[in-house]
């Protein structure tokens, strides 16, 4: 396949540059697979298209104050973006400044130091955080990764907005954007209705914005990232399928974790890569937001969907002004 065929024309004015306030006040665009009808709605209402029983999964990732801004001991200005978790104390990252090189000493703070450890490959170097309890210290002196496509620097409701209400995981540099459409408003809605919850783990990484340089799309990667899905979660999915419920994924992440290892607990690394041709074992329905023109992502959601009902919904998403991207609105795919 080419990976043009997976292109779309989308206004720049679409892409949403701030959240929706409350979450749920977003749109939802409701596809059918089977009579491939579109319906137009808002997220308060996901509830009504689903069932007592259903199953939603999300992933509970925390994202990370992942940029910050240092010194090198000859005074020049660095910038740091952890884009690969690890461990909590050791990343890969992007470095901006001149010079860098294994065995450079970042100053972030007093107490709160970057050590370069090895060069990956262009600007992207293998690092270790150094200070008393790394993560707290990221969320003292770092700044919201928010997506380059926003064209803006981070602000207050970024804090905010770009986390999940129930962020629990702390790894993330991107957030799973699916999920950022949940209130705890919606979540009681949906609990009151019968519908039940699980988590996975899936830190998502500045891969996420990689974009496609092969023309094809079976010759593309994505980045390794770290998943967990415990025991709790694949029993409840077990149960789910038993009793003739729907598993329905809050996100691409979460498919990618499902998926990854079918009705199995797992806790390690993924690059499981879908495209259309998958074949899904474990999700029976998809919530996701609009993704860029190219992106494996986009794959994946035609994996899914179907790639000509999928980019048919995307036409129709841009002529009825949905807004598009991270904070923008989103689909169930049924």
């Amino acid at each position: 396949m080419r990976v043009e065929e997976f292109d779309y024309e989308l206004p720049e004015e679409l892409i949403a540059k701030y959240p929706a306030v409350p979450r749920h006040s977003a749109r939802l665009m409701v596809l059918d697979r089977r009579t491939q009808e579109i319906k137009h709605d808002t997220f308060w209402n996901l509830p009504d298209y689903l069932e007592r029983g259903d199953l939603l999964v999300f992933n509970n990732t925390k994202v990370l104050p992942a940029r910050l801004y240092g010194r090198k001991s000859t005074g020049g200005k660095v910038e740091v973006v952890l884009t690969d978790y690890i461990k909590p104390d050791m990343w890969r990252a992007l470095i901006g400044g001149k010079k860098i090189k294994p065995g450079l000493v970042i100053d972030i703070a007093p107490d709160f130091k970057v050590e370069v450890l090895e060069h990956i490959e262009e600007s992207k170097f293998l690092i270790r955080l150094v200070g008393d309890n790394p993560l707290k210290l990221l969320d003292r002196y770092g700044y919201i990764p928010i997506p380059p496509y926003l064209g803006r620097e981070e602000e207050s409701i970024d804090r905010e907005y770009y986390q999940t209400v129930f962020a629990k995981e702390e790894g993330a540099v991107a957030a799973p954007t699916a999920s950022l459409h949940f209130s705890e408003e919606l979540l009681g809605k949906l609990e009151d209705r019968g519908i039940e919850k699980t988590f996975v783990t899936l830190h998502v990484s500045y891969g996420t914005f990689k974009p496609v340089k092969v023309n094809e799309v079976e010759k593309h990667h994505v980045e390794p990232e770290y998943v967990k899905v415990d025991e709790e979660a694949v029993e409840k999915i077990v149960k789910a399928k038993r009793r003739g419920s729907r598993v329905i994924a809050v996100g691409t992440t979460v498919v990618r974790a499902l998926e990854t290892s079918p009705f199995k607990s797992y806790e390690g690394w993924t690059e499981l890569y879908i495209y259309p041709g998958f074949g899904f074992k474990v999700v029976d329905a998809l919530i996701t937001n609009f993704h860029l023109p190219r992106s494996s992502l986009l794959f994946l959601v035609c994996a899914f969907g179907g790639k000509d009902f999928v980019l048919r919904a995307y036409r129709e998403a841009v002529s009825k002004r949905y807004r598009f991207y991270s904070y923008g609105d989103g689909m169930l795919i049924l």
